[in-house]
């Protein structure tokens, strides 16, 4: 079961190279990427940041109650939703008990509040991608009722904020903005 687990954390992770750009020859800046699992991961997890980051940041501040059509969350909501989901996920690896991990700022709070707190999760992201190796990759962790792996919850992690930026392309490209991922 362990051997399967983590074939499939090692094929996400190559998924998330290709969707990232690493795969196509895109070099990220900084320090020479760590080679492995837990490199790979956490060069994904990098490209995930600076996109969401820039995404928050592109966004006008009169446009964070934007919500495309009535059945949609407004981009506010999307950004604490990343927010959220960030600090459960990594606040797990790191040990944070739930009474002490950090609260989202309201959906209707201004646009400063609200990227402070993703700024916040990405701090707390940062130190469990920061404690992971190729040598803790596969440690398990009680999360609610579940046992999850640190692959799987930074994994899930990583898919999650993929696919809320891709979402929140979109809110940017109503605006008439273009993605961080689309300039050049």
């Amino acid at each position: 079961m362990l051997k399967r687990d983590m074939v499939c954390a090692v094929a996400g992770l190559l998924a998330a190279s290709v969707v990232s750009g690493f795969a196509f020859g895109q070099a990220p800046a900084g320090p020479p990427p760590v080679p492995g699992p837990a490199g790979e991961m956490q060069r994904s997890y990098a490209a995930q940041k600076d996109n969401l980051l820039k995404t928050a940041e592109k966004m006008p501040a009169d446009q964070y109650q934007l919500k495309p059509t009535p059945e949609l969350r407004t981009f506010a909501r999307v950004i604490n939703h990343v927010t959220e989901a960030q600090v459960r996920s990594c606040g797990a690896v790191n040990g944070t008990p739930a009474a002490e991990q950090l609260k989202t700022p309201s959906d209707t709070a201004d646009k400063a509040a609200i990227i402070a707190g993703l700024k916040a999760s990405f701090a707390e992201c940062d130190k469990a991608y920061g404690s992971t190796t190729d040598a803790n990759f596969t440690e398990m962790f009680t999360v609610g009722p579940a046992k999850r792996s640190r692959a799987g919850l930074l994994w899930g992690n990583v898919s999650h904020d993929n696919e809320q930026y891709s979402g929140l392309s979109i809110y940017l490209r109503l605006k008439g903005l273009t993605p961080p991922t689309a300039e050049k």
